[in-house]
């Protein structure tokens, strides 16, 4: 089985996807900056410490925020390229930019092997062990590491190459994007017509308005968010940011950049009764 398994950022995705490969057998370990007492699982399972962690850390898992924070814990304040002497593979599930994951490739040494391994279905679907996961690597190390992805997810989706993975889930959340912008618009204009909440979502589940955040509005976390800079709205800002950053050259940013105002200017919608 494989050892040395290590989830570093264990927010709303990370720590349930770390419950999960503890579930299925693996003697995985956590690491985030937020002390080991707000989390309710044994003492020796997470950890604030980088230095703690890194001990015979083999397979890293980063399912960090942003570039910044993936900064951090490779290169930076955790450092653990550098610091986990043992480190054989980076899994990459954070969404990012495809460009910068590809530059990842000539800072990391050699001997590291690097999988891009970004993942889609929202906090619901790391409780219930049903991500999909979007992969990018040699079919060896995603071959050997395969296990793992079960362990977490339902679909996996071989993309190609190292960052090819990263590329298919910025387009994805692009998609996602736009459906949310669209959706939330459409439900407050819904409102204005006196239409009933749930009637309305019933008929878009079974019609051609179809898209993945209204079939599950009612489980999925952040459907009626509003934006703010950390929550999971700010994070589709950020990721068609990630999916701009990619774009080919001369493409019409038009439409991404409108979708991405109208999420920018999202307020909470409350529960209709």
């Amino acid at each position: 089985m494989l050892q040395g398994i290590g989830v570093a950022g264990c927010g709303r995705m990370g720590y349930p996807m770390l419950v999960a490969l503890r579930e299925a057998g693996f003697e995985a370990h956590g690491f985030d900056i937020r002390p080991p007492s707000d989390y309710n699982t044994p003492v020796d399972v997470m950890t604030d410490k980088p230095k703690v962690f890194a001990e015979g850390l083999q397979i890293l898992i980063t399912v960090v925020r942003d570039i910044d924070q993936t900064e951090d814990v490779l290169f930076g304040a955790q450092g653990f390229v550098d610091r986990a002497a043992d480190l054989e593979q980076i899994i990459l599930c954070s969404t990012l930019s495809p460009r910068y994951t590809k530059e990842l490739r000539g800072r990391v040494p050699d001997h590291i092997r690097l999988i891009d391994a970004p993942m889609s279905g929202a906090q619901i679907a790391a409780q219930h062990k049903k991500l999909s996961f979007m992969l990018g690597g040699s079919i060896g190390d995603l071959d050997h590491l395969h296990p793992l992805f079960t362990a977490m997810g339902q679909h996996f989706h071989r993309m190609g190459p190292f960052g090819a993975g990263m590329s298919a889930k910025v387009l994805n959340n692009l998609l996602a994007a736009s459906s949310t912008a669209m959706t939330r618009l459409v439900l407050d204009w819904a409102d204005d017509a006196g239409l009933n909440e749930a009637q309305f979502l019933d008929l878009v589940r079974t019609s051609s308005g179809q898209n993945w955040l209204a079939s599950g509005f009612e489980e999925i976390e952040f459907a009626r968010d509003g934006y703010r800079e950390d929550n999971t709205i700010g994070i589709l800002v950020k990721d068609v940011e990630s999916a701009l950053d990619g774009a080919p050259d001369k493409a019409d940013t038009t439409l991404p950049r409108a979708v991405q105002n109208l999420i920018q200017n999202l307020s909470p919608r409350e529960k209709k009764s």
